[in-house]
């Protein structure tokens, strides 16, 4: 089994990412082959992690997989020298009603690998009270085992002390303490940080937290709390894919997409073909199907508008074959964009849809969809999890509903998707498929 820990915090906001990413190129430059993951859904993070560790990052859902299909991801690290898992929002905090394995929290995963938590505390206006909080965080779960903390946003070396002497007070192990450095954040937009492919020096930014987290953090006692997890499986068929060949939007516009459900396609046989329809490229003519994942199309609207190449190749395989579309997806496969400025474009008009930027509403939570029509080769009836992420209002969505859609506590959800034809789209994200 390979060894491993959670890197977790009290609530969002407190530096656990780029503590993350600091370990994962530390350990990596240790000669570590070090898997991370990460909980929860989540499409940003994980391509960081993949920058700073050089090895593909998996999410680790507790609501959504079932236990074989979660067992089975965290069996990617059997050639791995340590796992690295990064949390999500506070490490107990979940949804109301659990799902597969749990309710959505960290901890669901903590418990179920057998990974101590390594707390990213923000020490920020307090010394010794921080204690308090990681003492409270220990004792909460017996089932969670809390190895120590990393005191972040450190103001001095006094302030370091003192909290150092409350945590020695109430017996929690210190693995390091991080100066305050307003120079090591990530650009963040709106739903989340921007894109690990956007970044401009990024690999600058990753050495420099590497070279941070090394001269504060004793990366041997770290190493050191590591136990190991789950020992992995097969998992099945974690999803089946929706075609044969399978031609996929991969750019700025179009980059939401998870590992564990491409690796899966591909397992089965599927045929995975790239384009870009920021670069006007055309879907490949032999794709049996085309898929526009998630992503950021109300940044790119004046762009996918002028893109006729692929408009033109995209309607022509819709008269015969079928086009799915995940949220920045399905918004480009409607009638017209908004931006955030009020400008409308022209989109794909393959649906009606017509979404706003400019009347901006967060949409967050868990789903399950039951599927009215067939996605590609997943039959009407299907059942689904997945989450629901964006800000883009609906003004107009005159086509019939694709599924029935409700949220984690199974109250309808009124963003039920389009089918018109054999295109089909939703806000909804899928993640695995409910048995």
């Amino acid at each position: 089994m390979t060894r491993g820990l959670l890197i977790a915090a009290p609530a969002s906001g407190t530096g656990k990412t780029t503590v993350m990413l600091g370990l994962l190129r530390a350990l990596r430059d240790d000669g570590l082959a070090v898997q991370p993951f990460k909980c929860g859904p989540d499409y940003i993070d994980p391509a960081f992690h993949r920058a700073a560790s050089g090895r593909a990052s998996y999410n680790l859902d507790s609501w959504a997989m079932a236990p074989t299909m979660l067992d089975a991801i965290a069996g990617k690290a059997s050639d791995a020298d340590l796992v690295l898992t990064e949390g999500s929002m506070g490490l107990f905090d979940g949804v109301a009603t659990p799902g597969a394995t749990g309710n959505g929290a960290s901890a669901d995963v903590a418990r179920r690998m057998g990974w101590p938590v390594v707390l990213v505390i923000d020490v920020s206006g307090q010394a010794q009270s921080a204690a308090a909080t990681a003492l409270g965080f220990s004792r909460y779960d017996p089932s969670v085992t809390v190895a120590g903390v990393i005191l972040n946003r450190v103001a001095s070396p006094r302030h370091e002390r003192l909290a150092r002497s409350g945590m020695a007070a109430a017996g929690i192990t210190v693995f390091g303490a991080l100066p305050r450095r307003g120079d090591l954040k990530l650009p963040e937009r709106h739903l989340g940080l921007v894109q690990a492919s956007e970044h401009p020096a990024l690999e600058a930014h990753i050495a420099a937290y590497a070279t941070f987290l090394r001269a504060h953090v004793d990366l041997a006692a770290l190493r050191a709390a590591a136990v190991g997890g789950a020992t992995g499986g097969d998992g099945g068929t974690w999803q089946r894919p929706p075609a044969q060949r399978i031609a996929l939007a991969q750019d700025a516009a179009f980059s939401f997409t998870y590992a564990h459900v491409l690796e899966a396609w591909r397992r089965a046989g599927a045929e995975i073909l790239p384009f870009s329809p920021l670069a006007d490229e055309a879907p490949a003519a032999a794709a049996d199907l085309v898929w526009l994942p998630g992503g950021y199309p109300e940044l790119h609207a004046g762009r996918l508008a002028q893109a006729d190449r692929f408009r033109t190749a995209l309607a022509s395989h819709a008269a015969t074959r079928p086009v799915h579309g995940e949220c920045g997806g399905y918004m480009a496969l409607g009638e017209g964009l908004i931006d955030a400025d009020g400008v409308r474009h022209r989109m794909a008009g393959l649906l009606g849809l017509v979404t706003s930027y400019a009347q901006r509403r967060m949409h967050l939570g868990y789903r399950r969809a039951t599927l009215h029509a067939p996605v590609g080769a997943i039959g009407a009836g299907t059942m689904l999890a997945g989450h629901e992420f964006h800000y883009s209002t609906i003004l107009d969505q005159p086509d019939a509903p694709l599924a029935q859609v409700v949220d984690a506590s199974g109250d309808p959800v009124p963003e039920t998707g389009s089918q018109r034809g054999g295109v089909t789209g939703s806000f909804f994200h899928m993640i695995a498929p409910i048995a």
